[in-house]
């Protein structure tokens, strides 16, 4: 099964056999076939360009004395279960990958399944790749191939072995900046100033399986690739193959610019199969500029949950297109709930920049960085307007903690044709609990389960089941095709829109 995974730092002590693949790129024109021309009279005569250039070697002379092997030193917990293994989300691609040689016995009988040794700590070394920004010596790459290092250093292209330190890093989009400890007047690169077009020709250099300086060419595939490694996933994916080791190497356009951070793959078995993913560039300025700064980077925050508007919604909330996110709650204390947003509002566009989707809104708000003005237009009830408000920080993380209620015996009140049964809430809670579930009813289709809540229906707060029963009522005599419910499920709240056809 395929799958997608961080490109990781390359690892000497991983042993397994690799797959080499050849790449054979075919560089022309086509030809016409007509035997009164030669091949290249008939190449001229269809006014098409050949496919690409003749030959990178004058852009990779140009940029390959700034692209640097990475080298990390780590100390390895002699205690943790997963010694031998990155630190990747339990059951992710990248965390069944590691395992598949974490469980495998080594050459020495080491790693076998369930009799892992008692040892001493012991230091692991891992390699990437990375770039150099400036000439004083900042270097871009990624944080996973740096992350829990105890010592980094980079490797010139000329063979010269320089010990850098960590600036800061960026595990939400997996970037890193880190700084030669010595000597000045590096080669160095530069950002593109404009996205590279799909069908661009792109050149990935890097440090693959620890081999040294190495080239691959191809072209951009997608842009705004969202791999799920982040909430603010906006990644090229091209075909010029990359490798483990890679990890932290640029991308590059025909001209000698940066227009990516080479960083994930995707692949069946760990090695290239011709789809890469690279940080975009603009992406990359902006996290870099914020950690040489600052040594962090400090996100602008809105305050909402969101959720996209699908056409059940849009259809329920009377707005003509599912662009846009849905706020589904404020959160308390937010500049959001300062400013007047509240649930069941669809926010289009920031400072005039259309959005179309919650991702996209979640980037562009974050971009913008705390105490930032913005106008927010917003679909209320059907009519468009305007909010003015000033971001504020990012917070930490906060742990969710889902609390699923036990649903109260007695007194059922069925909306059976929707596949629902539903209880008052009890405690003084607000709502109707979701007592049970037809698995094969509309309700379970749109995603309601027992122990959701209800709070709203069609913009208004419910108390009992003869409330939602009256939205659809309501709903039905206004010549509405849905009606919008405001469910909570743990500690997430979200909006989920049924069929006033399913309850007639």
């Amino acid at each position: 099964m395929s799958n997608i995974v961080s490109n990781p730092r390359s690892r000497p002590s991983l042993r397994g056999a690799l797959l080499g693949a050849v790449a054979i790129l075919a560089i022309g024109g086509a030809v016409i076939e007509n035997p009164g021309l030669s091949p290249t009279q008939a190449l001229a005569a269809t006014n098409v360009a050949p496919a690409g250039p003749g030959s990178f070697a004058d852009v990779v002379d140009r940029v390959k004395g700034a692209v640097v092997s990475v080298k990390v030193k780590m100390s390895e917990d002699p205690a943790s279960a997963e010694g031998d293994m990155p630190s990747f989300p339990p059951g992710s691609p990248m965390e069944k990958f590691f395992r598949q040689f974490h469980d495998q016995q080594g050459p020495f009988g080491e790693n076998t399944p369930g009799m892992r040794p008692n040892r001493a700590p012991r230091t692991q070394m891992a390699q990437g790749s990375g770039f150099f920004i400036s000439a004083d010596g900042y270097i871009v790459t990624n944080n996973h191939v740096v992350d829990h290092a105890t010592e980094v250093t980079v490797t010139t292209t000329d063979g010269k072995t320089i010990a850098a330190k960590v600036i800061g890093t960026d595990p939400k989009t997996d970037l890193a900046l880190l700084k030669a400890s010595e000597g000045s007047n590096y080669p160095f690169v530069t950002f593109a100033g404009q996205a590279p077009r799909v069908g661009d020709w792109v050149i990935a250099v890097g440090n693959p399986f620890g081999l040294g300086g190495t080239v691959t060419a191809g072209i951009v595939s997608a842009r705004g690739r969202d791999i799920g490694s982040g909430p603010y996933d906006d990644y090229l994916q091209i075909d010029a193959p990359v490798n483990h080791g890679n990890s932290g190497g640029p991308t590059f356009n025909n001209q000698g610019e940066v227009v990516g951070v080479n960083t994930a793959i995707f692949s069946p078995s760990g090695g290239s199969v011709g789809i890469g993913f690279a940080i975009a560039s603009d992406v990359v300025q902006s996290v870099v500029q914020s950690l040489k700064d600052n040594g962090t980077v400090a996100r602008g925050w809105l305050g909402v949950e969101i959720q996209p508007v699908s056409q059940d919604i849009a259809d329920s909330l009377n707005a003509k297109t599912t662009s846009g996110a849905l706020v589904a709650r404020d959160q308390p204390d937010s500049p959001a709930i300062a400013a007047g947003i509240k649930a069941g509002d669809i926010i289009t566009a920031v400072n005039g920049e259309a959005v179309a989707d919650p991702k996209e809104l979640a980037r562009k708000i974050a971009s913008l960085g705390p105490k930032k003005h913005v106008d927010l237009a917003i679909l209320r009830d059907g009519s468009a307007q305007t909010i003015g408000l000033t971001l504020g920080t990012l917070p930490g993380e906060k742990e969710a903690k889902a609390e699923t209620p036990a649903p109260a015996k007695g007194g059922q009140t069925e909306l059976a044709k929707l596949g629902l049964t539903l209880e008052a809430a009890r405690g003084g809670r607000d709502g109707v609990v979701v007592a049970d579930v037809d698995p094969n009813g509309v309700a379970a289709q749109k995603g309601l389960q027992a122990g959701d809540i209800i709070l709203d229906a069609g913009g208004k707060p419910v108390a009992r089941a003869s409330d939602i029963s009256a939205a659809f009522d309501a709903a039905k005599a206004d010549g509405r095709k849905a009606v919008l419910l405001r469910v909570k499920s743990g500690e997430s709240f979200r909006f989920v829109a049924l069929s006033t056809q399913s309850a007639t």
